[in-house]
């Protein structure tokens, strides 16, 4: 037998785990396990016929093997409007390599088990989302302990694969606890299968209010476990939502609403990058915190969301590797403790010596500095173009809710539409519509200009990034300066703030007459988090407040809320959406027994 980290492999190529001394699947044939014991024994394809979004939850990810016969069967029977949502938990991944191993002995799987392990998580924390293109699937993976990550997640399953290794050997994963949690998040008519008819097993089920049935087993197993809540399956109606802004935030909460099967209405005053995300490139880096907490996981997270998305946008791409340079007498301290936390995937984060930073950069430096390989520099318009299609140009100026829907107001009064749902996606011109005391405008002029030879991209106090044909750098932040207007002198401030981490290069560069450059209004909170979420009116939502991070931000957020408005599992656990939660602040206030300035409601007729 030949050892690879938890794994043997078998003489006749089987995985086995080292940790748990247990099988991942039968030895006669995993994949007809998977389709006997968990499809058939969850009642699919019929489950989901009627259904237009079906929700399985799965405890034991394992190789992956039942998640691939489920899509597989999916694809093959689901009909083109449906999306199906998996959410499953593992606490101990193997690594991609192994699971292209196990996987290999099924070439009916190959195209699927590529697309899988192609995003296999880098990192053993967390949540990751995958996605499978064309099949309307994705899935949710939870790389954590099975009660903690149940408890955090959004969902109610329609159904449920109970695979974790044995319960003799590993008790943990079937505690009373999590069985509780299974039944506390499962939709009425569940459906639940298991290879193990273990006692205890069918009592904790029972307890919750499965009924519970023994039947026969797949090969050398004389029986397995089937298992069904009472009541009926709720059809989810359809939902007419509004999009009220083309951004990166409107535009990443349309990506994902139709993803979820709805095609949203996009409302645009000016043109889709008008405000904020209309610069010609744009960096996607994480925030970088040192607390290594919750605000650092939502961090991580929305970070290698927006990653993967845009690696599907080759064309949007302008450069990789992003320099973070080290100023602050804390800097350096900061950004190891960082890259030694294991929050990012491995070998992605370089802390690079003063002698390095000046190879990187090509001009002397006594800092030294994070090198982040992941990060992107991208062209904004591409990305936008991509996720947002042709919006509806018109300003709006209102909205009222009458007759159970909210309507959406031009001028003159006049009725632009009627929706369900509103999201209110703009940046610092959401208090139009939204006066929220939460967010604050601050202004930014970034500065452009040709070059030859553009630079590597580099972010300090300031930034420096390539474009297409130069680069870019800024930029200003101005807090409550609402103007647009462009200004020389901002353009000399962006110089004097370059000459800090470029001395070099600012003597190569245009007079600050001669600059290009655009100044916009970013939306901003206290605590430089981003609001998510449904408002305090029902039905009303936001996406706003992302700052100088808005293509990082933007696509987790988009997912986040797309999912409350479609009723579906957000990918967030629960404690890092309450992070973002539009409602924090009068929260936090009232636990403080302070006064909160409540945001001013929208007209109702």
């Amino acid at each position: 037998m030949t050892t690879t980290g938890d794994l043997d492999w078998t003489e006749d190529g089987q995985p086995r785990s080292t940790l748990y001394g247990d099988v991942y699947y039968s030895a006669e044939d995993g994949l007809a396990e998977s389709r006997a014991v968990y499809l058939a024994g969850c009642g699919l394809p019929e489950a989901w016929t009627d259904r237009s979004h079906f929700v399985v939850a799965e405890l034991g990810f394992g190789t992956g093997l039942n998640i691939l016969a489920l899509v597989d069967l999916w694809r093959r029977t689901a009909r083109s409007d449906q999306t199906l949502q998996i959410f499953s938990i593992e606490a101990h991944l193997i690594s991609a390599d192994e699971a292209r191993r196990a996987l290999a002995v099924w070439p009916e799987l190959a195209d699927l088990a590529k697309i899988l392990t192609d995003q296999w998580p880098a990192r053993r924390q967390g949540r990751h989302r995958m996605t499978f293109p064309g099949t309307g699937v994705t899935l949710d993976l939870a790389l954590q302990e099975v009660g903690a990550a149940l408890e955090d997640w959004s969902g109610q399953a329609n159904a449920w694969f109970l695979d974790g290794f044995s319960p003799a050997l590993n008790p943990a994963m079937w505690r009373d606890e999590v069985i509780h949690l299974v039944g506390k998040r499962s939709a009425p008519g569940a459906r639940l299968a298991s290879f193990t008819v273990a006692g205890a097993v069918r009592r904790a089920l029972e307890s919750v209010g499965f009924s519970v049935a023994k039947v026969p087993g797949f090969g050398r197993k004389r029986e397995r476990l089937e298992a069904r809540l009472p009541g009926s399956a709720l059809g989810a109606g359809s939902t007419t939502v509004a999009i009220i802004g083309a951004g990166i935030a409107g535009a990443s909460v349309a990506r994902a609403l139709r993803e979820l099967g709805h095609n949203p209405v996009i409302f645009e005053a000016v043109h889709a990058g008008s405000g904020a995300s209309g610069n010609p490139a744009a960096l996607v880096t994480p925030r970088l915190d040192a607390g290594l907490g919750h605000v650092a996981d939502l961090a991580v997270q929305a970070f290698e969301r927006a990653i993967a998305l845009y690696q599907d946008l080759p064309e949007a791409h302008i450069s990789k590797g992003v320099l973070q340079m080290a100023f602050g007498p804390g800097d350096l301290g900061r950004f190891t403790k960082i890259a030694e936390a294991g929050l990012f995937a491995p070998d992605s984060l370089h802390i690079l010596a003063p002698e390095e930073t000046s190879l990187y950069l090509g001009e002397p430096q006594t800092v030294g500095g994070l090198l982040q390989d992941q990060a992107l520099v991208i062209e904004p318009r591409r990305v936008l173009d991509a996720w947002i299609g042709q919006p509806h140009v018109v300003r709006v100026h209102d909205l009222s809710f009458s007759d159970g829907r909210w309507h959406v107001i031009g001028a003159d009064r006049a009725l632009l539409g009627q929706f369900d749902a509103i999201i209110l996606a703009g940046g610092a011109d959401i208090p139009m519509i939204w006066d929220s005391p939460d967010l604050t405008p601050v202004r930014g002029q970034a500065s452009w200009t040709q070059a030859t030879h553009p630079p590597g991209a580099a972010a300090w106090s300031g930034y420096i990034i390539p474009t297409r044909n130069g680069h870019l750098f800024g930029s200003t932040y101005d807090r409550g300066d609402t103007g647009t207007d462009l200004r020389p002198e901002d353009h000399q401030r962006n110089l004097d703030l370059l000459a800090l981490g470029r001395p070099g290069l600012v003597a190569s560069l245009s007079p600050a007459s001669d600059l290009e450059g655009r100044a916009r209004l970013r939306a901003t909170t206290v605590d430089q988090l981003p609001l998510a979420g449904e408002t305090e009116h029902p039905g009303l939502f936001v996406l706003t407040g992302l700052g100088s991070r808005g293509f990082t931000w933007g696509p987790l957020m988009g997912d986040h809320v797309a999912s409350l408005v479609a009723g579906t599992p957000s990918p967030l656990p629960g404690p890092l959406a309450r992070l973002i939660d539009p409602a924090r602040f009068a929260e936090r206030a009232g636990r403080r027994g302070q006064p909160y300035i409540p945001a001013t409601r929208p007209s109702r007729s």
